[in-house]
C-alpha cells in the first residue's frame, strides 16, 4: 500500500504525515489491519526496538475532585463506586511504588485528583518524591497534579521530579463539550510550565467518546506541535456513574489504527499504552506491544488491570522485553534534549491524567471503518486493592 510505505519512510526520517494521510490510517478497513500494524511497527522498532518500558501509576489521592471532566470516575457529581480517600503519606505512597518497582517498573507516577495542587499539595508531594527517591535513587517520578501554577513546576523539579503529566483530552474546538470547569489553553499552559521547569513533559489523548477521527487527529497533531517526549493513548473506560457511561465506541481493531496513526505522527516519541487497553483492546494487546512502547504494569486510578504477572507474560510471549533501568527511553536525539520519557497516562481518574476525542455522543462516522463495540461492562472492575487500603497492590 502506497500510503503506508510514505508514512514508513516520513517514521523514519522523523517527517510529520499529512491530516490526509493521519485521517487515512484511521480510515483502513480491517482487512488492511496487518499492514499497518507492520508498517507502524517499523517505525516503532526503529527508534525503540522491542523495549517495552514499564510504568507504575499511585494514586496519592482519590475522588471527590471539584471538576466536571465527563470521562471521569473522580469528576463533580459522579456516583461511580470508587475508592475516596485523601493524600496519602509519603511512607505510604513510597510503599505502593516499591511493587511496582519490584514488578519491573522503571518510572512510578504519582497522580492526585482535584484541579490543581496548592503549595502545601506541592509541599506533600516534594516529601513523597524524597522518600521514593531515598529508597530508590535511580527511580524515574512522574507527578500528575492538574493545573499548575507560577513556581510549582520548578519545586517539584526541586524535590527530584523527573516529568510532568497533564494531558490535553481533545481538539480545542471541541474541549468545552467533554469539561466546562477549566479550558484548553489552562491545559496547554501547565504542559508549558512543566517545559519551562526542566520537567520532561507528558501529554496525551483518550479514544472512545465518540469522537470524529478528525478531533482524533487535531488532538495528536496538536501534542505534536507541544512535543511532549510521552504520549499516553487512553481508551474511554465508561464507568457507571459518569456521563459517557453508555460510551462503547471502540473495537479492538479501532484501537490498534488509533495507535498506528499515533506512532506515524509521533514517531520518535514514547507512546504508551495507558487506561482502557484491557478493555478494549482485549486479546489484540499483543499486537498493540509493536506500535506502542510503554505499558502501565498492573492497575490503574480507580480501574483494575490485568495480572502484573500477566502483564509480564504477554510482553515475553510477543518477543519483546522490558526496559532496564539503566537504559535510556528516548532516542539518542530527544534524551540530548534533555528529555527522558514521560509520566502517567493513567486512565478515567484523574485531573490531569486524561485526555480524549471530541464531541460527547457521537457514533464514530463511516469514514472511521469502525463498528459500535458490543458494551464489555464485565471487563470494567472498580480498584479496591493497592494505595489507599489494606490489600496488597497488583504489580
Amino acid at each position: 500500500m502506497d500510503l503506508l510505505n510514505t508514512l514508513v519512510d516520513k517514521g523514519l526520517r522523523r517527517e510529520t504525515p499529512t491530516r490526509e494521510e493521519a485521517l487515512a490510517v484511521l480510515a483502513t478497513s480491517d482487512d488492511d489491519l496487518l499492514d499497518v500494524v507492520t508498517a507502524a511497527g517499523k517505525v516503532r522498532r526503529h527508534w525503540f526496538g522491542r523495549r517495552v518500558k514499564l510504568n507504575y501509576l499511585v494514586n496519592l489521592k482519590s475522588g471527590l475532585c471539584p471538576e466536571d471532566c465527563s470521562y471521569c470516575s473522580q469528576r463533580l457529581g459522579s456516583t461511580a463506586g470508587i475508592l475516596k480517600y485523601t493524600w496519602l503519606k509519603p511512607d505510604q505512597a513510597s510503599e505502593a511504588a516499591a511493587a511496582g518497582l519490584a514488578g519491573g517498573a522503571k518510572r512510578v507516577c504519582l497522580v492526585a485528583s482535584g484541579r490543581g495542587p496548592t503549595d502545601r499539595d506541592v509541599d506533600r508531594v516534594s516529601d513523597t518524591i524524597k522518600a521514593i527517591k531515598e529508597r530508590h535513587e535511580d527511580v524515574e517520578v512522574c507527578a500528575c497534579l492538574g493545573l499548575l501554577s507560577d513556581g510549582q513546576a520548578e519545586r517539584l523539579r526541586a524535590a527530584g521530579a523527573d516529568a510532568y503529566n497533564h494531558n490535553l483530552n481533545t481538539s480545542e474546538a471541541t474541549y468545552g463539550d467533554i469539561t466546562t470547569t477549566h479550558t484548553y489553553a489552562d491545559r496547554v499552559d501547565t504542559v508549558h510550565k512543566a517545559h519551562a521547569a526542566g520537567l520532561s513533559a507528558c501529554s496525551g489523548l483518550i479514544a472512545g467518546m465518540g469522537e470524529r477521527d478528525e478531533d482524533l487527529v487535531d488532538v495528536v497533531f496538536a501534542l505534536r506541535e507541544l512535543d511532549p517526549d510521552s504520549v499516553p493513548v487512553n481508551f474511554l473506560i465508561p464507568f457507571e456513574g459518569t456521563p459517557l457511561a453508555k460510551e462503547w465506541n471502540l473495537t479492538p481493531q479501532r484501537c490498534l489504527r488509533i495507535l498506528a496513526m499515533v506512532r506515524f505522527v509521533c514517531p520518535d516519541v514514547e507512546v504508551r499504552i495507558a487506561g482502557g487497553r484491557e478493555v478494549h483492546l482485549r486479546s489484540l494487546q499483543p499486537l498493540a506491544l509493536h506500535l506502542a512502547n510503554s505499558i502501565f504494569l498492573g492497575d490503574y486510578l480507580t480501574s483494575e488491570g490485568q495480572a502484573g504477572k500477566a502483564d509480564l507474560e504477554m510482553i515475553a510471549d510477543a518477543g519483546f522485553e522490558v526496559e532496564g533501568a539503566g537504559e535510556v527511553t528516548l532516542p539518542e536525539h530527544r534524551a540530548a534534549a534533555g528529555g527522558g520519557g514521560c509520566g502517567p497516562g493513567a486512565e478515567q481518574a484523574g485531573c490531569g491524567s486524561h485526555a480524549g476525542g471530541g464531541v460527547c455522543g457521537t457514533a464514530p462516522d463511516a469514514a472511521g471503518a469502525s463498528a459500535s463495540a458490543e458494551p464489555r461492562t464485565d471487563l470494567v472492575a472498580v480498584r479496591r486493592r493497592g494505595a489507599g487500603t489494606d490489600l496488597a497492590p497488583n504489580a
